[in-house]
């Protein structure tokens, strides 16, 4: 029997050891890599089944991947790791216990059905992607991204555009975004949707993909490809979720760009700060530049997607922050659904002339917000300050990036229990812990990594010759 020999790559920074010491030297196989394309895809299409009227299956696709994931590393699930995901659920079971009417508890247990199996499909995604090689995962997540730029500009130049369409009708019978007369309002042209069920889900896989790719990355002008990209998406795939990709990179300059195998320094620190400055002044300026339409109708209050994204549930999350201590409990809507409609009409940027949107499915689109509505401002701190001390646990050297990424895409994004969220929170967690491994051993080349070569305590002396 083979004996697994403590990494020195994780002794000198002092976390603890990853799921499976010593196995991301070898990599990943093809069957674990087609497994997390297939994950990609299934929050790429959000492709939903309904198990009941009340229970629905969502992102097929990436919760059969995840759940096999899972499966195939579940010898790397026991000891603080178990106990640290057990905690985490413990605490969301003693939140929608102690929210308040107890007559909505069948639907936030519901909910909780949706969160567990969300977090457990993550959770097989993080214990695979983080086995990886740096060059297996850049290059897998690089070529998502490429493939749906390509897929993007084939459906708006290259005649796609019919058979995405008519692959879309079978693949959603409902929600089926078909709002191509705001699009040319817009942004002056109709924005390619390539399999998916709305251009929303487009762009925010294609900067979730494209900056997990930066993250783990290696090559030395990764920056300069990392803008050009993000000017590609905006050209191929007009929408100001694309722009978000600016901001990210504040967190990985400040969480993980200013370490030195895996230390804090203060010189780098210094100057990641000037240039993730400089990628929030961009941010700010680009947002009226190129959207210069839909800038203007957000900032005049006439954009209402954008007042049910990002505005709307801000107002509700500050609301709930201020007078619900305990929340309204794991998909809590109908609970506060006509608090929020008041909180809305109320507001100066609400216009009446807006259809008014379901109150229990489409009133509030914004995990980060639904956050603090559904555990308010006791439960979300305590949720967070858990899976935080589960995630360092798991060897990733900092949480606050995987918080920081995960606030900022939760503008672009809803379903606090649906896989997006949760996969967002792993992905990043996974790509930091391969970020920060042995940084001064690997050998950076144009693309990617080598496999990094086999440390001192694992190597095995040559026997002496009689």
């Amino acid at each position: 029997m083979s004996t697994v020999v403590s990494s020195p790559y994780w002794e000198g920074y002092g976390w603890p050891e990853p799921p499976v010491a010593g196995a991301a030297r070898h990599g990943l196989s093809g069957f674990d890599l087609a497994l997390i394309c297939i994950f990609m895809l299934g929050i790429y299409t959000h492709y939903t089944i309904p198990i009941s009227d009340k229970v629905p299956f969502p992102s097929v696709p990436a919760g059969l991947a995840g759940l096999l994931m899972l499966w195939r590393r579940r010898q790397s699930i026991g000891g603080k790791s178990f106990a640290g995901l057990l905690l985490v659920f413990l605490i969301y079971v003693v939140s929608i216990l102690v929210a308040p009417d107890l007559a909505f508890l069948p639907r936030r247990f519901n909910g909780l059905i949706q969160l567990t199996y969300s977090i457990l499909i993550g959770y097989g995604l993080f214990l695979t992607v983080a086995q990886g090689t740096r060059s297996q995962i850049a290059r897998l997540f690089l070529c998502a991204s490429l493939i749906i730029l390509t897929g993007c500009l084939l459906e708006t130049y290259g005649g796609l555009r019919p058979i995405s369409d008519s692959v879309r009708q079978v693949l959603y019978p409902r929600g089926l975004y078909e709002n191509d007369l705001r699009d040319m309002l817009m942004y002056k042209r109709v924005r390619p949707k390539f399999f998916a069920s709305e251009p929303a889900s487009v762009t925010f896989c294609y900067s979730l993909f494209t900056f997990i790719w930066f993250v783990v990355s290696r090559w030395r002008l990764k920056l300069a490809l990392y803008v050009a990209l993000i000017a590609a998406g905006i050209f191929a795939m007009p929408g100001p979720t694309l722009l978000l990709m600016l901001l990210l990179v504040l967190p990985y300059m400040l969480f993980l760009a200013s370490r030195r195998n895996g230390k804090f320094n203060s010189l780098r620190f210094a100057q990641v700060a000037v240039i993730a400055a400089l990628f929030c002044g961009s941010f700010l300026v680009l947002v009226a530049v190129v959207f210069p339409e839909r800038f203007n109708r957000a900032a005049s209050g006439d954009d209402a997607s954008f007042f049910y994204r990002v505005r709307g549930p801000a107002i509700a999350g500050i609301d709930s922050l201020e007078h619900a201590p305990v929340g309204a409990g794991l998909t809590g809507e109908p609970y506060v659904a006509q608090h929020v409609v008041d909180l809305y009409v109320k507001s100066p940027a609400y216009s009446s002339a807006w259809e008014m949107v379901h109150p229990s499915t489409e009133l509030l689109i914004n995990y980060f917000w639904l956050h603090w509505i559904y555990l308010g401002p006791f439960f979300g701190i305590v949720v967070i300050a858990a899976i935080s001390l589960w995630l360092r646990v798991l060897g990733v050297p900092s949480p606050a990036f995987c918080w920081f990424v995960w606030s900022i895409l939760g503008q672009a994004s809803g379903a606090y229990v649906g896989p997006t969220c949760w996969a967002v929170l792993f992905l990043t967690g996974a790509a930091a812990l391969i970020h920060q491994r042995n940084e001064e051993s690997e050998r950076p080349g144009p693309w990617g990594d080598a496999v990094p070569p086999t440390p001192v305590s694992d190597r095995v002396p040559a026997p002496r010759q009689a």
